[in-house]
């Protein structure tokens, strides 16, 4: 049996159902059980579990094959990261106590960054993992492509879209969310010993300029991309209302700079199989 946390999301409903595809037990850990009626209708046990508490999560873990593990994003955190310490230490004690055969967190690129940005909590978390004596693999995934929904709108309404990302020729390693779950499922599957790190990025590169023709042709009118200013960004965010933007500011940056990139290169990453298209009509179709 296999316990996955964030089963009502887009990257931890992908793990399960490429669990239930290859015939697997499934146990959904939920924070409130109505939110898993649709998993148990589908033949999964259900679990209720906060991440921030040591208690529940045992209780959810407990006698699981493998687990996988996600924290809730948190985009606007309070300044030294309170949220993922709260994370890192509900989710090392459960495991100390549930002791499952192996787990895998969803870790994200440059979580090896020595510069701090809205990564680091990724960066505390893996630290704080890296102790509880279980196999434990750390899945890095690049930039969602699932991101681009906020681009929709504007893209469809106004034939632009602003990007964070730049140059505007500049290719970045994206991936689907599809292709995360995938993969995360395939490595639950796995056996190893110790400590590891998957890096995972989709089966091409892309940059903002890719982004707008991928736009453009799906609406068959043309899109192009607008670069947002870097000195407005940090207004930009807080009319949006955030309250601490500096570390979403220095993840930015970090991704423009290079400072955010894979630990192994891209020669050492795994390679998904969903291209940028096929998401971008994805979104589409939701709207």
């Amino acid at each position: 049996m296999f316990a996955v946390t964030g089963i009502t999301g887009n990257v931890g409903g992908a793990v399960a159902n490429s669990l239930l595809a290859a015939g697997r037990k499934v146990r959904a850990v939920v924070r409130d059980e109505r939110k898993g009626e649709e998993w148990k209708r589908r033949g999964c046990e259900i679990a209720v579990a906060d991440i921030h508490d040591a208690e529940s999560l045992k209780k959810a873990f407990a006698g699981a094959e493998g687990v996988f593990v996600m924290a809730p994003p948190v985009f606007d955190p309070k300044p030294g990261f309170p949220e993922a310490r709260s994370v890192a230490a509900a989710v090392r004690a459960a495991l100390e106590a549930a002791r499952p055969g192996r787990v895998v967190y969803l870790s994200t690129i440059g979580a090896q960054a020595i510069k701090e940005s809205l990564l680091t909590q990724h960066t505390m978390i893996e630290k704080e993992l890296k102790g509880t004596g279980v196999p434990i693999t750390f899945l890095r995934p690049g930039w969602f492509m699932e991101n681009f929904s906020w681009d929709v709108a504007p893209a469809g309404e106004k034939g632009v879209i602003p990007s964070f990302l730049y140059p505007l020729d500049k290719v970045f390693p994206m991936v689907a969310t599809e292709d995360i779950g995938r993969v995360a499922a395939e490595l639950l599957e796995e056996k190893w010993t110790g400590v590891r790190v998957v890096e995972l990025e989709g089966p091409l590169r892309v940059s903002p300029n890719d982004v707008a023709a991928t736009f453009s042709k799906l609406l068959g009118k043309p899109v192009r991309v607008e670069l947002a200013p870097h000195e407005k960004w940090e207004e930009m965010f807080r009319a949006q209302g955030m309250t601490n933007p500096l570390p979403r500011v220095q993840m930015l940056v970090g991704f423009n700079e290079g400072w955010i990139d894979y630990e192994s290169g891209a020669a050492g990453t795994r390679k998904g199989k969903v291209e940028l298209e096929t998401v971008l009509k994805k979104l589409f179709e939701r709207k």
